[in-house]
């Protein structure tokens, strides 16, 4: 219930450790756990937790194989992670049990009609252009970020630029906004930026990819998400929200700057070195004080906090 009144809120953050502590009681009601699951699900999904929503749909698929919500937001993520064969599957299975679910049947003519297409990753040239300075023309995107003092890594685009109406995804003048999972930063309905952020960690060669980062949301909110249940990689058990620290690289001078994890992701995109490369921020997380660490560390210069 608790969960449930921090969703209707559109707390998210909250709503997925509600859910989380419910489903540590271990009530033995695999019923209750496939709705508790489903609905953390549902929340880490409005995160831009797609991976997290689809573990969690899949682990309620098994508990309730009938449990359509579950297979709905299943569906949905594969969807949103361009897994458009296994977003079929899931809604087939979905429409064995009920043959006139609409939304089913409507992502199944989308998803059939995408999977045929490739997805394209970023590319960016050997020698970019760090550049400051808003552009010539005027493009919204480029606009709004100006507006941010944010930076970007600028490429030439062949292709024409698509400006969308309303709540448009921003295309940026000379850049090309696709992520390397097909996200894009866009613009909501309070005028706010969501960006697609790509977390990396060295010592485990593992990634997270978060679709919608809002950019007043602070990067501690989102590590609390993340790791509300340990890594399967994190065999140490090291990998804590508050046994974290953060970097950027700032690669034209191969310097390593830290982050402050209470910060706000527009705070650190409005950094004097930080340059948004690909449309996809990229922040480096390491376990505080480990070994590897400090050998990542040895012979780089790190501006620390």
């Amino acid at each position: 219930n608790e969960g449930n009144e921090y969703f209707k809120e559109k707390d998210y953050g909250r709503a997925v450790a509600a859910y989380s502590e419910g489903l540590r009681r271990r009530c033995g009601d695999a019923e209750l756990d496939a709705v508790l699951l489903t609905n953390r699900g549902a929340a880490h999904f409005h995160l831009g937790n797609y991976r997290s929503a689809l573990n969690d749909a899949i682990q309620a698929k098994k508990l309730k194989p009938t449990h359509l919500k579950a297979i709905i937001r299943g569906a949905l993520c594969h969807m949103e992670l361009k897994n458009f064969l296994e977003a079929i599957a899931w809604c087939e299975e979905g429409l064995q049990i009920d043959p006139k679910e609409k939304k089913l049947v409507e992502m199944r003519a989308k998803a059939d009609k995408l999977k045929g297409k490739e997805l394209e990753g970023p590319s960016w040239r050997d020698q970019p252009d760090f550049s400051t300075r808003c552009q010539g023309r005027a493009v919204m995107g480029t606009d709004l970020l100006c507006e941010r003092n944010i930076k970007l890594v600028l490429e030439p685009s062949d292709e024409e630029e698509e400006v969308s109406g309303g709540l448009a995804e921003i295309s940026l003048d000379g850049f090309h906004s696709d992520s390397a999972m097909g996200a894009k930063v866009h613009l909501d309905a309070d005028g706010n930026l969501n960006w697609p952020v790509l977390f990396l960690y060295p010592e485990h060669e593992q990634t997270d990819f978060t679709v919608a980062f809002h950019e007043h949301s602070r990067f501690i909110d989102h590590l609390m998400v993340m790791f509300d249940e340990l890594p399967p990689w994190d065999l140490e058990k090291k990998y804590l929200p508050n046994n974290l620290e953060l970097y950027f690289e700032d690669e034209e001078r191969e310097e390593m700057y830290e982050v402050n994890p209470e910060h706000t992701l527009l705070q650190v995109l409005q950094h004097e070195r930080y340059f948004v490369k690909a449309g996809t921020p990229t922040v480096l997380v390491f376990a505080k004080r480990s070994p590897f660490s400090k050998k990542y560390f040895s012979g780089r210069k790190v501006h620390r906090l």
